[in-house]
């Protein structure tokens, strides 16, 4: 059985590719509701506290962590090799907003919303650096 396609990509890369893509583009929604101040007034004081207060440079690490990753997965959707770079643009962001929120000791943030929060996009954004660059090697994105 043959698991490529007849223009010998993996099938992985489709899939991979689009849940991916997915996944960042719930990012991209979460930060747009959050920069959108009459969705910000809806969320719980503790939670808006937090998000109003967080410095401009976290934020930009957020805005490039998530608009970086769901352009990195459309690259690699588009068999772009750029894809790499930009998945190590994306996990810097992801890295500087981590920075921010491991500084908040004391946040009403619990372990699992840092979890999903937080160290999911770092293995997230992680295996698409390697993954990138793997599909490359075997020429599957150039």
């Amino acid at each position: 059985m043959n698991d490529e396609t007849d223009r010998g990509v993996h099938w992985s890369l489709w899939v991979i590719g689009a849940v991916t893509l997915i996944y960042n583009l719930m990012g991209v929604i979460n930060f747009v509701v959050q920069m959108n101040p009459d969705a910000l007034a809806s969320f719980p004081e503790s939670h808006r506290a937090i998000i109003e207060g967080r410095p401009a440079w976290a934020t930009g690490g957020f805005a490039i962590a998530v608009f970086g990753g769901a352009l990195g997965c459309l690259l690699l959707l588009l068999r772009k090799s750029i894809a790499y770079y930009v998945f190590i643009a994306s996990l810097l962001g992801a890295i500087v907003t981590m920075i921010h929120v491991l500084g908040m000791a004391g946040s009403d943030f619990g372990p699992v919303e840092f979890l999903i929060g937080n160290l999911v996009q770092l293995v997230v954004t992680a295996f698409l650096i390697w993954y990138s660059k793997w599909a490359k090697s075997k020429g599957w994105i150039s």
